[in-house]
């Protein structure tokens, strides 16, 4: 399980919404065989002063929450994708991408009615 919460400024970032979460998406799939169909994005889109980091104006954070268990290889693959694939999709510079994977016991979801670690998953999430 994984929710992506994506920031940015929304003068920069609100029509290309699509053209990010597939960049995103692609990158989960390629990198921790995340199925196509399970895309949970949140776009966060501020106005330029709320979003205050000494970088360009196209900055970007992408958040991911995902159920613990993946390795350090399956982590460090995912930072590789967000840099050599999703940045230069969307025309950034190494500076203006920030990717946060934060995990969590599964046990500590709610979903469908149940705790996450009693569900069952169709993918694997100790990659």
């Amino acid at each position: 399980m994984a929710q992506v919460k994506i920031y940015g400024r929304r003068d920069v970032w609100s029509q290309r919404r699509s053209e990010v979460s597939d960049a995103i998406h692609g990158a989960l799939v390629g990198a921790w065989g995340l199925p196509a169909d399970k895309r949970f994005h949140r776009f966060l889109l501020l106005a330029a002063e709320d979003m205050i980091a000494p970088r360009s104006d196209a900055y970007l954070v992408v958040e991911v929450v995902a159920f613990a268990g993946r390795s350090a290889d399956a982590r460090r693959a995912l930072v590789a994708a967000f840099f050599d694939d999703v940045a230069p999709t969307l025309g950034l510079d190494a500076d203006d991408l920030e990717l946060v994977v934060v995990e969590v016991p599964a046990q500590c979801w709610g979903i469908r009615g149940r705790a996450g670690d009693e569900l069952r998953l169709d993918y694997r999430v100790d990659v």
